[in-house]
């Protein structure tokens, strides 16, 4: 079963992660996956190193890029005539570029065919997956005007499964969007390698020393892309109001790179933070990080999924969060109505406002003070993150939906018997084996 899987680009974040996990893993299902991407522009770190060490290599075609461009044409005519060449059972496009060009590709190879003439368009399944949206905090009124409908058409035209990551992103999607129709949604958490935060325990004094962080020295770390969408003013903005307000030893340590670097730099030292905060840069190894915290920050104005509250959580760091889009979901339920306005308590973090400082200074003060607010929030989110985030968990829900579209089997992605899934595999197979 051949499967060609594209994404605008390979940068650092949790879709390039979440396609090479899957073009990898799915192979023991059967399917021969082809990667195709986009060139990561300067001023982004290329997570392509993650391919290689997978053994998967990408089809890269130069001309797919985020921005919308003439070249987008041309991006359109190659993955066209590479899905005639290839003959894909399956295309999957991830984030939003690659969904459009992608798809708009798919509609001309599904059609362009002469059999067409009598009702017998090419055989090929097309699914979409929202790792996030750009219907609000990225672009202008307009241009979100443009993008939404789109969306919508490709939803209606060229998507025969639109893949969400949380519950509360397809409500978002589908019912307050009105992006494709609610029957043709399925969602599927990520899942990540949780096998590599194991010992996490025992590297956390080994990564502290490394970073001369004392015992009772409480380290604030916020891992993401610096750009405007992950808002890390507001974190600097919520470090300047803590700093004024506790008199416990605090750092805040700001792990990731991008454009804004400079920006936020000077943004830090006009806030009088130069000595408090840290700008640690890319790193590759969450292992070590993670570990050294003693809360996770996001304070994203639009997420998906933020992978770094689910690494965060896997390594038992309690975390606070604003409150967007998936977000809700990780966190659980409220477990206590708090009279302060600027935060609210949940089963596995605190959730804050998007763009209050002072309510995410105040989330923060909460968890320095309270230690054993800390643990128990660590303790829970650890066990939600391996219950429900593994990669193995992703590639077994991938792999029935796959069957459902191919065989036209009626398999729930979240309900049903696993047992079925061996037998929907040989079903499917055997319809391909030509007959004596």
């Amino acid at each position: 079963m051949k499967v060609l899987r594209i994404i605008a680009r390979l940068n650092v974040g949790g879709p390039a992660r979440h396609v090479v996990w899957l073009s990898e893993g799915l192979k023991q299902h059967g399917y021969d996956t082809l990667l195709v991407a986009g060139v990561v522009p300067p001023g982004e770190d290329d997570m392509g190193y993650l391919a290689e060490a997978a053994g998967v290599t990408p089809t890269i075609i130069p001309e797919m890029s985020r921005e919308i461009s003439v070249k987008d044409l041309l991006t359109v005519w190659k993955l066209y005539r590479l899905m005639l060449r290839e003959r894909p059972d399956l295309v999957h496009t991830h984030t939003a570029k690659a969904g459009t060009v992608g798809r708009v590709a798919g509609l001309i190879y599904r059609w362009m065919t002469p059999a067409t003439i009598i009702g017998k368009p090419r055989r090929c399944r097309f699914v979409h997956t929202y790792h996030g949206h750009v219907f609000h905090s990225y672009y202008s009124p307009a241009k979100t005007r443009v993008f939404l409908t789109i969306e919508k058409l490709l939803a209606r035209m060229a998507t025969d499964r639109t893949v969400v990551i949380t519950e509360q992103q397809r409500r978002e999607i589908n019912e307050q969007f009105k992006v494709g129709r609610a029957d043709r949604f399925a969602v599927i958490p990520l899942g990540i390698d949780l096998s590599v935060f194991e010992q996490f325990e025992a590297r956390r004094a080994r990564a502290r020393e490394e970073l001369n962080a004392s015992v009772d020295e409480v380290l604030i770390g916020i891992v993401g892309r610096l750009t405007e969408i992950k808002n890390h003013r507001l974190f600097l903005d919520a470090a300047a109001l803590l700093k004024q307000s506790t008199q416990a030893k605090v750092r805040f340590l700001i792990i990731g790179d991008g454009a804004l670097r400079s920006d936020l730099e000077s943004s830090a030292r006009s806030l009088g933070l130069e000595n408090d905060v840290e700008f640690l840069g890319t790193r590759n190894d969450p292992e070590n990080f993670y570990p050294l915290l003693d809360i996770v920050a996001l304070t994203s104005l639009n997420e998906g999924t933020p992978l770094s509250l689910i690494e965060g959580m896997a390594n038992a760091r309690p975390v606070v969060s604003t409150a967007v889009g998936g977000v809700v979901d990780l966190l659980g339920s409220k477990v206590s109505e708090d009279t302060d306005p600027g935060y609210q308590t949940f089963e596995r973090g605190l959730s804050v406002a998007s763009g209050d400082a002072q309510g995410f200074a105040q989330a923060l003060e909460l968890l320095i003070r309270d230690r054993d607010l800390r643990r128990e929030l660590g303790t829970r989110g650890r066990a939600f993150a391996i219950e429900n985030y593994a990669k193995e968990r992703l590639l077994e829900d991938m792999n029935r939906l796959y069957l459902e579209l191919l065989s036209g089997a009626s398999l729930a992605v979240s309900e049903g018997d696993s047992a079925a899934q061996p037998q929907s595999q040989r079903d499917y197979r055997a319809r391909l084996t030509p007959r004596p």
